[in-house]
């Protein structure tokens, strides 16, 4: 349990958002007038380090931005929140990370990113990593850095004895002797379904997935379920969190702002089913 704040150390993507709303998605070839357009600081490890600080945690960011026009953009985003970005660096070759979003009628994204820096980090921001872990409680990971950076940094903070969070997001596959460096993994339907081979489509499927991840190694598995609320389990506990209703503006970013949020509720001392029922009442009204 944190003394103070929780310390919340978060490796993943900065991404610039281009955002449009359109009532539905065009067929190939086709083109729909659309009705909305503005974009927005994104990347889901930037998003999960603003909802972690808008909670009251101290955060400390690390990834890359790109030397270009949304470079000090991001940065000055993130300082706004308070969150330190000592660990962030420019990256003179790559782009700043995008992310090309559409949001149809029902309000659901749809969403192609194209990461540019963000790929480029490596074991300059492994050394940054080790260093922001002094006195932090949780370290937040993603799929939008090297995977292989990724892991590193769980394993650093596993010895460490610092909580590893892994968001599988986007899915992609996680080396297997990862697993073991994982305290909680929390993939949504889609990311449990690739790992897992279960098709996820109701609790009882999400139930199934998270026996898997757990026999793979992960110590607890947290399976995102949007409307449907969230399945939790580990060796000694498992149970379903139904979501709350809101009225939905849009849906980007929900599962960072449960990520950001669960990190700072065990920080803080709250168990598990405390802290997944208040990660999804922060994913309920992100932003």
């Amino acid at each position: 349990m944190a003394d103070g704040p929780a310390v919340v150390v978060v490796l993943g993507g900065i991404n610039m958002d281009l955002i449009g709303t359109a009532p539905r998605l065009p067929a190939p070839g086709e083109t729909v007038r659309g009705e909305r357009f503005y974009t927005a600081p994104g990347g889901k490890g930037a998003n999960q380090a603003v909802a972690a600080a808008r909670l009251g945690a101290r955060v400390r960011m690390v990834g890359r931005v790109g030397d270009d026009v949304f470079g000090p953009g991001l940065l000055h985003g993130l300082r706004g929140y308070g969150i330190d970005v000592s660990g962030v660096a420019v990256d003179p070759e790559r782009a700043s990370g995008i992310a090309i979003i559409l949001l149809d009628a029902q309000k659901q994204n749809h969403i192609v990113a194209i990461y540019g820096a963000n790929m480029g980090c490596d074991g300059d921001q492994l050394r940054a990593v080790e260093s922001a872990l002094d006195g932090a409680d949780s370290l937040l990971l993603q799929h939008e850095v090297p995977i292989e950076i990724s892991a590193a940094a769980a394993r650093a903070a596993k010895k460490r004895g610092v909580r590893v969070i892994w968001d599988p997001a986007p899915a992609a596959d996680i080396p297997p002797a990862a697993y073991s460096d994982l305290d909680i993994i929390t993939p949504n339907q889609t990311e449990a379904e690739y790992l897992t081979g279960v098709s996820v489509g109701d609790v009882d499927s999400a139930r199934e997935a998270a026996e898997v991840l757990l026999e793979m190694g992960a110590a607890v598995a947290v399976v995102k379920l949007g409307g449907m609320g969230v399945y939790f389990a580990s060796d000694g506990a498992s149970g379903h969190v139904t979501s709350y209703k809101v009225n939905v503006v849009d849906t980007i970013a929900a599962g960072d702002g449960f990520g950001g949020a669960l990190a700072v509720a065990l920080a803080e001392g709250r168990g598990l089913e405390d802290a997944v029922r208040y990660g999804s009442a922060a994913g309920a009204r992100w932003p």
